[in-house]
């Protein structure tokens, strides 16, 4: 398993803070979604800023901290906030989360968006359960291991059952990664939706092939945040991400537990 030495100093340089050297679960936190980090437990929160060689997070909707703690017994680090190759980083850099999971040995990571709805079937506050990734004409930088869609998939099978004992409504399908970050186009919504797209966003395709290149087992879900380009009338605003969030933001708590507890 090869992890950039810089991350390994990070990992050191986090533990002789106090943290615990490794961790059960890792959460990524996607955009409107940092609210599950009060759910964390005795937590230690330690601004990205203050972490040496670490990425900052430049978007609305990412705090941009690193929480340590405990979730139904299991101990949690949440990243609050994440890095887009929109915001002008390398795929090699959006990855790092996932690379520090595995440097504390982590036994799973969840990862989380908020995403446009391509599917006519799902509405604003939906969760979908990411079934298979797709980035047509986009070319993701980073080694990946043969087989780790067949893995997603098969893990999000597992997911649905966890969620359906839960007693979370979430669905299952395909998303479709962009690199943003503007929103896109009527047309080529209805071209993603050719090809089999149910949501559409821009994090989290590199992050998985990462996961999965490092034996760390993973799985994601979409917060369904909009309705992409033509779906409705109404214009597409950053602002509907919060909004659609705070509506769901029980319902998504408690699915990110019962992961922590059973996946």
């Amino acid at each position: 398993m090869s992890i950039p030495d810089s991350v390994r100093n990070i990992h050191s340089h986090l533990v002789e803070l106090g943290v615990p050297s490794t961790i059960d679960s890792a959460v990524i936190l996607g955009s409107g979604l940092g609210d599950f980090g009060s759910q964390i437990l005795d937590a230690i929160k330690i601004p990205y800023s203050e972490i040496p060689g670490f990425p900052q997070s430049t978007v609305a909707g990412h705090s941009g901290s690193l929480i340590f703690g405990s979730v139904s017994g299991k101990s949690v680090m949440a990243f609050s906030g994440r890095f887009h190759y929109y915001e002008g980083y390398p795929f090699t850099t959006t990855i790092i989360p996932v690379q520090l999971a595995a440097a504390f040995s982590a036994n799973k990571l969840i990862i989380s968006n908020a995403a446009g709805g391509i599917n006519f079937d799902f509405r604003v506050g939906d969760l979908m359960i990411i079934k298979e990734v797709m980035h047509p004409h986009i070319e993701i930088d980073i080694p990946q291991k043969e087989g780790w869609m067949e893995e997603l998939k098969s893990n999000a099978k597992t997911v649905e059952i966890i969620a359906k004992k839960a007693g979370v409504q979430a669905k299952k399908g395909s998303y479709l990664y962009v690199t943003g970050p503007n929103y896109e186009t009527k047309a080529e919504i209805r071209a993603f939706r050719g090809l089999g797209g149910d949501a559409v966003g821009m994090s989290t395709a590199p992050e998985l092939m990462e996961a999965y290149r490092l034996n760390l087992k993973a799985v994601a879900v979409s917060l369904i945040s909009n309705a992409a380009a033509g779906i409705t009338d109404q214009k597409l605003d950053h602002a509907e991400v919060k909004e659609a969030a705070e509506m769901k933001k029980n319902e998504f708590a408690k699915l990110v537990t019962a992961l922590i507890q059973n996946f």
